[in-house]
């Protein structure tokens, strides 16, 4: 049981990213004093709607200076926190070095922030933005977990170096999370871990993610021919901010938490968006056959291997979200919302465009 003062200042690791952003908003909404750390604080491309937030609500936002990859770069931001929320990593899948581009970073910055928490007698809790893919690499995973389905029990053990080292990287993160919080008892440890997260980006110059990559190839034409059924889970960003929010000052909160809203697959993400925008978009309304997709999939996109194509298209994804929902009380919106949303946000960018 670890009860967080609300009247005691907040530290936000990565505070202007697409996840921490929400999160930022949701503490000031709350009238709280947020220590945003941030690599580049006097740039109001990234940190402007963040100080827009701040301006709305009753709390108020303080930044700080800092970097995933130097030591003590968060103690002054750190100071006087008990509550902490690290979501800053590093998350790319065009790498040539994983172990120097994805694992050291992941790892190091990890150990730094956690390392930080030790010296700083403030910190009562520290919750850390994980990831299911610290649970799994692909769907195929799921059909073979216990039960058919990914718990908070299970651990990835099937990526690598060579195949998927993004997800090795969030699976070493928080392994060393977990090392160095059974190492003490002065804060306890929530780790959070979300599926595929869509929904709107509260940074209006936000134009570049995995998620809005994925609506483009579903809305830009890309997929007109059909989508694959590729078995994934999908939660809301706004969703995933309360979980996290959840997470800090649910007393009772612990261990892990999967934090996925839907079992889904492209093809289905894709005919959510039909009714409201199908007439004006190349949108997907069949599926892509997974023969056709073994033998032009490799040539098309270097990350469709036929091993992955093979493991993960026409695949259910499975998670078992019961945990998240008993302990720290979660409900979700529909995936339609969520879609259609995320999809507006784009349109309204103008990076998506009616045909």
């Amino acid at each position: 049981m670890t009860k967080i003062d609300k009247t005691k200042p907040v530290l936000v690791t990565g505070a202007n990213g697409y996840v921490a952003s929400w999160l930022v908003k949701r503490l000031l909404d709350e009238g709280m004093t947020v220590h945003a750390a941030v690599r580049s604080p006097e740039n109001d491309t990234k940190v402007g709607h963040l100080k827009e937030a701040a301006a709305k609500s009753n709390g108020r936002i303080k930044f700080f200076k800092s970097d995933l990859l130097e030591a003590d770069s968060y103690k002054d931001a750190m100071e006087g926190c008990e509550l902490v929320y690290h979501t800053a990593s590093p998350f790319t899948t065009d790498v040539k070095d994983p172990q120097k581009e994805l694992i050291e970073p992941a790892e190091q910055g990890t150990a730094n922030v956690l390392n930080t928490a030790n010296e700083v007698s403030s910190v009562k809790r520290v919750v850390v933005t994980s990831s299911c893919a610290a649970i799994y690499t692909d769907a195929i995973d799921t059909v073979n977990a216990p039960g058919g389905q990914l718990t908070e029990d299970i651990w990835n053990t099937t990526a690598s170096l060579d195949y998927q080292p993004y997800s090795l990287s969030k699976t070493l993160a928080e392994k060393k999370a977990w090392e160095i919080a059974d190492q003490q008892s002065q804060w306890d440890l929530i780790a959070v871990n979300p599926c595929l997260v869509l929904g709107p980006a509260l940074n209006p110059n936000a134009t570049t993610s995995e998620s809005i990559n994925i609506l483009k190839m579903l809305g830009g034409g890309d997929m007109k021919m059909g989508a694959p059924k590729m078995g994934v889970g999908l939660v809301d960003v706004r969703d995933l901010a309360e979980a996290h929010f959840k997470a800090g000052y649910t007393p009772e909160a612990k261990g892990r938490y999967i934090t996925a809203a839907h079992n889904t697959d492209f093809l289905s993400m894709g005919t959510a968006l039909l009714p409201k925008y199908g007439a004006n978009f190349p949108l997907p309304k069949k599926a892509l056959p997974k023969w056709l997709l073994m033998l032009v999939g490799p040539m098309t996109n270097k990350l469709f291997t036929r091993k992955f194509i093979r493991n993960n298209v026409n695949v259910p994804w499975k998670a078992d979200n019961s945990k998240i929902k008993n302990e720290l009380g979660m409900s979700f919106r529909p995936m339609q919302e969520t879609m259609e949303d995320s999809f507006q946000a784009l349109i309204d960018a103008e990076i998506l465009k009616a045909k």
